[in-house]
């Protein structure tokens, strides 16, 4: 059945049950590549793969954030978002995510050339970050902010993906998923700030409806990619 049309604003409380809703029943962890891969039964050759094929995702990421950061109207918020490009590119070399994600790809026994050259990218993988940067680059603040809020699972996901790596997958270096046990923290406080902007901006029914949508673009842009990834196998 339907839901009755909105006609009236939801309270800021209502509009963060319906964002984290979409958060929790959409998010890619609940996608079948990412069950098998909590449950211990991907081979070697698939986490490589999805580990390559991922990292195409988060290179982009400070690219995205760095849409973002040049909509925003005050040095305040520029500042906050900001810091998430530090965060992935780090303030210095050998500093960030992309270079913890490079070092997980190592420990799994990939070549960093091979994964910063990006030749075994998959088409699907590269059409779902395409269209999530072209997102952010094209959609007003509300809308960008709002897809950021997939980070509402994210800490969730990281414990269970840090566990699952150290029980099922110990052919991995436990150095290498350093990635994963800083996300915990940095999505928790990324995710807090991201949500205050959104309760803040969408005050209109239509952009309530408009935050609530981006969010699920963004969950379906992660399963698109893991699509691609489950279907090379």
């Amino acid at each position: 059945m339907n839901e009755p049309a909105q006609t009236e604003p939801w309270s800021p409380a209502e509009l963060e049950d319906r964002l984290r809703a979409v958060a929790r029943e959409r998010y890619h962890d609940r996608h079948p590549f990412n069950v098998r891969m909590h449950e211990g039964d991907l081979t070697p050759a698939e986490v490589r793969g999805w580990i390559a094929n991922r990292f195409h995702y988060q290179r982009h990421i400070p690219v995205k954030d760095a849409l973002i950061t040049a909509k925003l109207d005050s040095p305040h918020l520029r500042r906050m978002w900001l810091r998430r490009i530090e965060d992935h590119d780090g303030r210095a070399e050998g500093e960030g995510g992309i270079e913890r994600w490079l070092r997980l790809g190592e420990a799994a026994g990939l070549d960093r050339r091979t994964l910063l050259a990006g030749d075994t990218v998959l088409p699907g993988v590269r059409l779902a970050v395409e269209g999530y940067v072209n997102f952010c680059r094209l959609r007003p603040p509300l809308e960008a902010v709002a897809a950021s809020l997939t980070e509402l699972s994210a800490p969730g996901l990281m414990r269970l993906r840090v566990d699952a790596f150290e029980r099922h997958y110990p052919w991995i270096a436990a150095d290498g998923l350093a990635y994963f046990r800083t996300r915990v923290d940095q999505g928790r406080r990324d995710s807090t700030e991201a949500l205050a902007l959104v309760l803040e901006w969408a005050r209109t029914p239509d952009e309530q409806r408009r935050a609530v949508a981006a969010l699920t673009y963004k969950c379906e842009v992660l399963w698109a990619l893991l699509d691609a990834v489950q279907g090379q196998g």
